[in-house]
């Protein structure tokens, strides 16, 4: 059995934070533009969520072996 690459666990791990938009997900009956903005709105606003409540910050992107990027005003100076 080949064994999942780091991006396959980064996805697994994004989907099991995003259990609660699955399964209204599954619930849609007719899914259109609108639909999809909606459910891409509220991943994203899950995801800006989670990285505020991390007990440690970055720990996403540490546990998957990617580099932890720097705060804006980091990046800028």
């Amino acid at each position: 059995m080949e064994r999942p690459t780091r991006i396959d666990l980064l996805e697994l791990d994004i989907d099991l934070r995003l259990t609660d938009l699955w399964r209204e997900a599954v619930d849609v009956a007719e899914w259109n533009l609108e639909v999809v903005a909606a459910f891409m709105r509220a991943a994203y606003g899950k995801g800006y969520c989670d990285a505020f409540t991390e007990e440690s910050p970055g720990s996403l992107c540490h546990d998957h072996g990617y580099e932890i990027p720097g705060r804006a005003r980091e990046i800028a100076q």
